[in-house]
């Protein structure tokens, strides 16, 4: 067995990660380390967990040494990780890494973790980056047309308040969310320069937090360098994307419902304009605390030991 730690594990991402991690079938939890919730059974605090009798501890920067695992994964808010990563590289120097934070996103020394376009890199790597939620929808959403894009094309991005956090805030207030839409961070968000980088061109994102809980959705525009038909562009999908069971393509448009509480991004919806059919418009959704973190991480995980990269995400 694969043994793994997770650090940061009380959050929603955390949350949604240990059970994965408990139930796959190459991976044995070894350490999860929380500092709100330290002494607390596992068992007690996270769904799923059956089985599991661990406990939280508060594992600090200056402790990790003391961990023992194959690998460890790093579920905290950003700016957080480097200290982790220096006492894992001092104590642990073989262990795989995979942090959920931005902090490596754009160091050139750790492989960036999306699985559907970079996984023969990621195989066998010992340190990933796994990407953001509103970046890995956007990716996914736009990397069929690069070589068709003749502009930046804009993202409209809608997510659940669980995308901000576990600490109070406006864009987690289910009272200020009710029959509300708050938009934030419309120039220069992270996950905007985030999917720019690894895109390898610029795009515009324009983030936005609902009353839902979980789930986001990503509507698309995009000029192409020639005319297209929506059933053109629904065929080029699925052929880009086949013998990638996670990323689904439809005609009719995608919902947040479809995909809350799955592993899938869906696409769909394709839209042209009659007036100038360069022009086009489509929508993609996925789960912010599964495909958008937890379960990219696993993914990462099972591409790092050298497993089957669906392993342990098949239900």
């Amino acid at each position: 067995m694969i043994s793994v730690a997770v650090i940061g594990a009380r959050g929603y991402t955390g949350s949604a990660l240990l059970p994965l991690i408990h139930h796959h079938p190459k991976f044995e939890l070894v350490a999860v380390g929380s500092r709100s919730v330290a002494g607390r059974a596992v068992i007690d605090e996270v769904d799923g967990m059956e089985g599991c009798a661990l406990a939280f501890t508060d594992i600090t920067a200056e402790t990790i040494g003391a961990v023992v695992a194959d690998a460890f994964i790093l579920a905290m808010p950003n700016g957080h990780a480097a200290g982790y990563v220096s006492g894992i590289e001092e104590h642990n120097a073989g262990s795989a890494i995979v942090d959920l934070s931005a902090d490596y996103r754009f160091d050139a020394d750790w492989v960036y973790g999306q699985p559907e376009r970079f996984e023969s890199t990621i195989r066998g790597a010992r340190r990933i980056s796994n990407p953001g939620c509103y970046a890995t929808g956007a990716q996914l959403a736009l990397a069929p047309l690069l070589k068709r894009l003749v502009s930046s094309p804009a993202v409209f991005g809608v997510s659940g308040y669980s995308g901000a956090g576990t600490k109070p805030s406006r864009s987690n207030d289910p009272e200020v969310l009710r029959d509300n839409l708050i938009p934030y961070s419309l120039v220069d968000h992270i996950h905007e320069k985030e999917a720019g980088r690894h895109l390898q061109r610029d795009i515009r994102l324009h983030p936005h937090v609902a009353p839902f809980f979980r789930g986001i959705s990503l509507t698309v525009s995009a000029e192409l360098d020639a005319p297209s038909s929506a059933i053109d562009l629904l065929e080029e999908f699925k052929k880009f994307y086949r013998g990638q069971p996670l990323v689904r393509v439809q005609s009719g448009t995608p919902e947040v419902s479809q995909v809350r509480h799955t592993h899938n991004v869906i696409i769909g919806g394709f839209a042209v304009s009659e007036q100038r059919p360069t022009n086009i418009a489509f929508v993609a959704v996925l789960d912010n605390l599964l495909k958008g973190a937890a379960s990219q991480a696993v993914q990462n995980l099972n591409l790092a030991f050298d497993l089957e990269p669906l392993m342990g995400l098949e239900s």
